[in-house]
């Protein structure tokens, strides 16, 4: 038999010189075999995305492209995990949906995924991982917030949006959101296939299971997403709402009303089930509320305005009942936009649904046009306590307040020219208007909240030395902080007085600061005066609430004015 190719099967002969380097057909054999189990290896690899978490379990949504039998194994000291889940067989491709139960409250655990190939052989071992149960009243915690990552129409890049998910998990919250149009597409709804929704959710695991193998993740519906009730409409079960409520649902564990979580009680055809797409629940000293703002919009229309669109009665009275009933300390409202549509914060707030008066002007018209309806959104926000209005769809970062409520506009994750929002949008807002991709990260105590926007910066953005990967570029606090983390203010301290005003008022700030340029909107964003005189003559001005925004020697900041007479 010839020697080469006996080797070449594998075999060794008796006497045979075994040195590879004298044998190339062998070298190269063994390198391709190397290259096959590298590869078959990394298919093996499992993608978690937690979700659901609550006082007493998590699910773990398991992903494997290949055959396996796997369970969870777990415990509350790093490195020993006495308990595990039952082991399952699973279908390539196919998420199990992994139910971890009977965990104790308030409780840090450990956790490793152990799996092996179908039939038999040695259980591998990912590497340790983590997350936190519920935590309890008094607990301070942390939880992060990104919106419009846009992978899927070329908004986004790739490359930032997973400098941003490092980020996110360098902040180690509790868990993430993301304010929508994650997944896309409805730029073709007519077209569009359920082949091609599978692969636009399924791209996302293999980046964010970076991350939220560690940090939960909850989903926001954004418009892009094109889960609303036009396209639900439209020839079901054959339509972009139905496909894509189907396969968010395959990939990703968002929750569903039971005696955690509240939301959405509705049971939809075609499959779909329990749409998990609003709900609300509570963690530590916080209530969060998460709305959708497509399901129930207006079924006449993909994209409805003014007094067409609507939250829904369903969800408004839910919204209604749940910041009501609710004692915790804090409140955080959050949605993919105001009214789902346009563009700005406090500005469509004044309108329509959201804040009742029709279009910009002094009509209000809530009473006539949703009779039976207790009050606008805006004035549900003010009369139960919300703190924080967090949305997104606008692509920058804006900070406004509107009645003690505060607007927090999302900035995209995942803009490399980090501009994107700011040049189409910023003109929509009254206030603190920031370029620049990245996320939201919150820090919550019982007395404080802490909101800083991170940045994030591809590497060769850096190199100038102006800045640098994971700078906060803005931060501001609510509620007492001087007994929890350290205060952080944001922007340039100033003062008016009076305030309320009848004929004028004087804008105070410090003397080592230049001359500023002060601009004054009223509550619907008509701009009312821009100047440089401290000295604001309201004598002509209408009763009611004025925004004053101060610039000086590069530094802002917005406060409010009252009108009363």
């Amino acid at each position: 038999m010839d020697q080469t190719l006996v080797r070449a099967r594998g075999l060794e002969l008796p006497g045979c010189i075994n040195d590879p380097r004298e044998h190339p057909l062998r070298l190269s054999l063994v390198a391709f075999a190397l290259l096959i189990t590298a590869r078959q290896a990394r298919s093996q690899e499992p993608n978690i995305v937690l979700g659901r978490p609550t006082e007493s379990s998590i699910s773990a949504s398991v992903l494997f492209q290949v055959a396996v039998d796997h369970y969870i194994e777990y415990g509350t000291v790093q490195t020993s995990y006495p308990q595990a889940t039952t082991t399952i067989s699973n279908i390539p491709g196919t998420p199990d949906e992994v139910e971890v139960t009977g965990l104790v409250g308030d409780t840090r655990y450990y956790y490793r995924l152990r799996y092996r190939a179908i039939g038999g052989g040695e259980f591998l071992a990912t590497p340790e991982y983590t997350f936190h149960t519920q935590r309890a009243p008094g607990s301070g915690f942390s939880f992060v917030v990104e919106a419009d990552e846009h992978l899927y129409d070329k908004k986004g890049v790739e490359s930032l949006y997973r400098i941003t998910l490092a980020n996110e998990a360098l902040d180690e919250p509790d868990f993430m959101l993301s304010l929508g149009d994650i997944f896309g597409d409805d730029h073709e709804p007519d077209s569009i296939s359920s082949g091609a929704l599978d692969t636009l959710h399924l791209n996302y695991r293999p980046l964010l299971g970076a991350i939220t193998h560690s940090v939960p993740f909850y989903v926001c519906l954004g418009n892009h997403e094109g889960e609303n009730d036009y396209y639900l409409a439209q020839d079901p079960p054959d339509n972009l709402a139905v496909w894509g409520t189907q396969w968010r649902k395959f990939y990703y564990p968002n929750p569903f009303p039971n005696d955690f979580y509240s939301g959405n009680l509705d049971v939809e055809p075609w499959g779909i089930g329990n749409p998990e797409n609003y709900y609300a629940w509570t963690w530590g000293d916080a209530l969060f509320v998460v709305l959708d703002v497509y399901r129930d919009q207006c079924d006449t229309s993909a994209s409805p305005g003014s007094w067409n669109w609507s939250l829904g009665w369903p969800q408004y009275e839910w919204l209604r009942n749940t910041l009501q009933e609710s004692t915790a300390a804090h409140k955080f409202v959050f949605a993919h936009h105001v009214r789902g549509w346009g563009r700005g914060g406090i500005i469509p707030a004044h309108s329509y649904e959201w804040g009742g008066y029709t279009g910009t002007g002094a009509n209000y018209q809530f009473d006539s046009r949703r009779p039976g309806w207790d009050m606008p959104i805006q004035q549900v926000f003010e009369t139960y306590g919300v703190d924080i209005f967090f949305q997104g769809h606008d692509h920058l970062f804006a900070h406004e307040e509107l009645n003690g409520v505060t607007y927090q506009e999302v900035p995209m994750p995942s803009d490399s020219t980090y501009t994107i929002g700011m040049l189409a949008n910023a003109d929509a807002y009254t206030a603190d208007t920031l370029e620049g991709s990245g996320h939201i990260r919150v820090n919550v105590t019982p007395d404080c909240i802490t909101v800083d926007f991170v940045r994030s910066y591809l590497p060769a953005d850096t190199i100038g030395g102006e800045h640098h990967n994971r700078e906060v570029a803005f931060s501001y606090t609510l509620g007492d902080c001087a007994n929890g983390m350290p205060a952080r203010t944001a922007g340039l301290p100033i003062s008016i007085f009076p305030n309320p005003a009848n004929e004028r008022s004087i804008v105070r700030m410090p003397s080592s600061l230049g001359r500023p340029t002060i601009t004054v909107h009223d509550a619907t964003g008509r701009l009312i005066t821009r100047t440089n005189n401290i000295v604001l003559e309201t004598a002509t001005w209408e009763p009611g609430l004025y925004m004053v925004r101060a610039e000086a020697d590069g530094e802002r900041m917005t406060t409010r004015l009252l009108v009363n007479r």
